[in-house]
């Protein structure tokens, strides 16, 4: 049981505490020998760092390694990490979070493990998490959790202190129930997030989902998007759609330099009429093989030659530990290899692929070197990349191949729809995007970016914010 409220100094407690799988810093050796922290990039970390700093907030978080570490400030940002060992990485993190859990809300499109070894690790890091956040926060305190690795806390962190209002937001899909039904915890799971006051979700149908299971699951009386509790307790469900700094990136994308190196990236690539460009984290989710099987086809079938069109591909690391991560990137190193084998010529080729990660000024003047952005995930929560691709396009042009599969697609309503499992479609739906009048995608492209302004990063932070702090009794 963790100390009570007040068992630290005042100055100590937080009256915002926001609870995830990661800190928001990441922990490097210098050539000394001696660690610092470096602040990672990410969407999140833009949006909660004024309300945090705004509200006495602290993050909990793992810090990447397996030794104790009491909390730190890092830039004005409180920081409370908790460690995690070699063992609850592998069965918490890479095990029930990205095994289990990750392909069961992503359409099973792999095949979920389900493991009790797993599901015990993940009950005990949950466990930690929550008892690291009791610690932290103030009476009265909001606390924010955040993301699949950390569906039980809600509950465990409101059986040790309830006076504080919980909000917990899923940043990836919610399964419908005949997939959900399939997980031997789901129950806990339900009951896990209905330890919140305000449970969110992407979109409207992942919110549906969850009514509709606590219904039937755990036999709770429900109205719409609330959840009656026997405690008394109400729990509201709504969709809240996540997004990005859309005019921090507008103004990197704004910057001199960004668009020489705009230039060169066309340049390097032999100055192709136009430009593809596919930006992913590496995950069997995303379609990354479809889309470079669509395209494959399209050189050949339409005679688009190398020096006429050009697709990169970037296609961050990620979980590499995991087999079958392991194994989609020597699918995707084949089908590269075929495709510019069999099409390519000395100093050109259709593909340009790159397994790496890059900063935001990089990925700024890809955005803005590319003519085309194919965005086409099986599944996906949001799709960031999308709405920063928009955002980088400050001269209305540009056309935005988008998988009607991603959350984005309900918001960037003009970009080009497709199935990314129809190949023919896929094909079909790339050609007309290459060869579309460019006042056709410029009435597109301004439609898009009013959204994405609109409604960004901190819009999304504040409604839920409000919602969560809302006084919703009788």
């Amino acid at each position: 049981m963790s100390p009570a409220p007040g068992s630290r100094t005042s100055a100590s407690l937080a009256d915002l505490v926001v609870v995830a799988n990661r800190l928001p810093v990441d922990r490097h050796t210098d050539d000394d020998g001696s660690t610092s922290w470096r602040t990672s990039p990410g969407g999140l970390v833009t949006a909660l760092e004024p309300v945090m700093r705004s509200n006495d907030g602290a993050w909990v978080g793992w810090h990447g390694g397996g030794d104790e570490h009491e909390p730190f400030e890092h830039e004005g940002l409180s920081l409370v990490p908790v460690p995690l060992t070699t063992d609850e990485v592998r069965d918490y993190y890479e095990g029930f979070s990205n095994a289990t859990l990750w392909p069961l809300y992503h359409d099973v499109i792999a095949p979920p493990a389900f493991h009790r070894e797993w599901w015990d690790a993940y009950v005990t890091v949950n466990q930690r998490f929550a008892d690291a956040a009791a610690e932290v926060a103030a009476k009265d305190a909001v606390v924010w959790v955040q993301d699949y690795q950390l569906q039980l806390v809600p509950q465990l962190l409101r059986n040790q202190r309830p006076d504080l209002r919980i909000g917990f937001f899923l940043h990836i899909p919610f399964p419908p129930s005949e997939l959900f039904g399939q997980l031997p915890w789901r129950r806990e799971l339900l009951e896990g997030l209905l330890g919140a006051d305000l449970v969110g979700f992407q979109l409207p149908g992942a919110a549906a989902n969850f009514i509709r299971l606590v219904r039937a699951r755990v036999g709770l009386r429900t109205h719409r998007d609330t959840v009656s509790l026997p405690d008394g307790r109400t729990v509201l469900v709504r969709a809240f759609p996540i997004s990005i700094d859309a005019a921090g990136l507008e103004e990197i994308a704004r910057r001199p330099e960004t668009e020489r190196r705009a230039r060169e990236i066309r340049d390097q690539l032999g100055d192709p009429e136009t430009m593809l460009l596919g930006v992913d984290r590496l995950d069997y989710t995303k379609g990354i093989v479809q889309r470079l099987r669509a395209f494959g086809e399209l050189v050949v079938e339409e005679g688009i030659g190398v020096q006429q069109v050009a697709f990169v591909q970037v296609a961050t690391p990620s979980r590499e530990r995991v087999e079958q991560y392991r194994l989609l990137r020597d699918d995707i190193d084949r089908l590269v290899g075929r495709i510019n084998g069999e099409h390519g010529h000395i100093g050109t080729q259709p593909i340009t692929y790159l397994h790496s990660s890059y900063p935001r000024a990089e990925m700024a003047a890809l955005f803005r070197a590319a003519d085309v952005m194919v965005v086409t995930p099986l599944r996906d929560g949001m799709n960031l990349v999308a709405k920063e691709y928009v955002a980088c396009r400050y001269d209305g042009g540009g056309a935005l191949v988008l998988s009607e599969f991603a959350g984005a697609a309900a918001e960037l309503k003009q970009a080009f729809s497709v199935n990314p499992y129809d190949i023919n479609g896929l094909k079909a739906t790339m050609l007309t995007a290459i060869r579309s009048d460019p006042r056709d995608l410029r009435r597109r492209m301004l439609a898009m970016r009013r959204q994405v302004s609109d409604h960004d990063i901190a819009y999304w932070a504040n409604s839920f914010l409000t919602e969560l702090r809302r006084d919703r009794r009788a």
